[in-house]
């Protein structure tokens, strides 16, 4: 009997180590899947491209591929106000409008008009597939590859935009460093994460 008392401890010792090993190996395997992680850096950086969000697009990048500081980056990629153009002078004593040789004046060209909106709407941002492992090419750092997907609509069309990002670690965090059209021709290969990021 006492024997049968004293093993019992030391197997619920032993089982309870057994489970606390399998807890700490469990995460820390989530901790080295970044999979969740870059899927959200990536979908939030070409929602941020697609609403013109130039600061958090800036924020979301590398260094290297915002060539600068954040604000600098931010300052060159907004678009400068368009100046409002000036009116047509009208006829008066200091000035003439052209005339042709039979004497008539041209007429004022009719004001342009808006025949459909400025830019495109798009859809939700839609990951394909799970992020891969990219090799270093050039100037970029090897990291992970993530492909998403979009519509475009016009007036009269919908189509569905690809792009692939590449990922890496910059002081901590995963930032954009590469964005890429996926090609038909990409997509063909069975690679197109790959192939659109190395393709030089």
């Amino acid at each position: 009997m006492k024997r049968r008392h004293a093993t019992a401890p030391a197997v619920l010792l032993a089982a309870g180590l057994a489970l606390t090993g399998c807890g700490e190996s469990t995460d820390d395997a989530k901790q080295d899947d970044p999979a969740a992680a870059v899927l959200a850096v990536a979908r939030d950086y070409q929602r941020a491209a697609l609403a013109r969000d130039w600061r958090r697009v800036c924020e979301l990048s590398t260094v290297h591929l915002r060539r600068g500081t954040v604000e600098e980056c931010t300052a060159r990629n907004t678009p400068k106000p368009t100046p409002t153009a000036t009116a047509t002078p009208s006829p008066t004593e200091t000035f003439d409008p052209p005339t042709y040789a039979d004497g008539s004046t041209m007429k004022p060209l009719p004001k342009p008009t808006s025949t459909g909106p400025e830019r495109a709407s798009t859809g939700p941002v839609t990951p394909v597939g799970e992020p891969i492992q990219v090799p270093a090419i050039a100037e970029h750092p090897a990291g992970y590859g993530v492909m998403l997907t979009y519509t475009v609509t016009w007036p009269s069309e919908t189509s569905t935009a690809r792009k692939a990002l590449r990922l890496v670690q910059e002081d901590g965090t995963w930032r954009i460093d590469q964005h890429e059209d996926v090609q038909d021709s990409d997509v063909a290969h069975g690679d197109p994460i790959h192939d659109a990021l190395t393709r030089g």
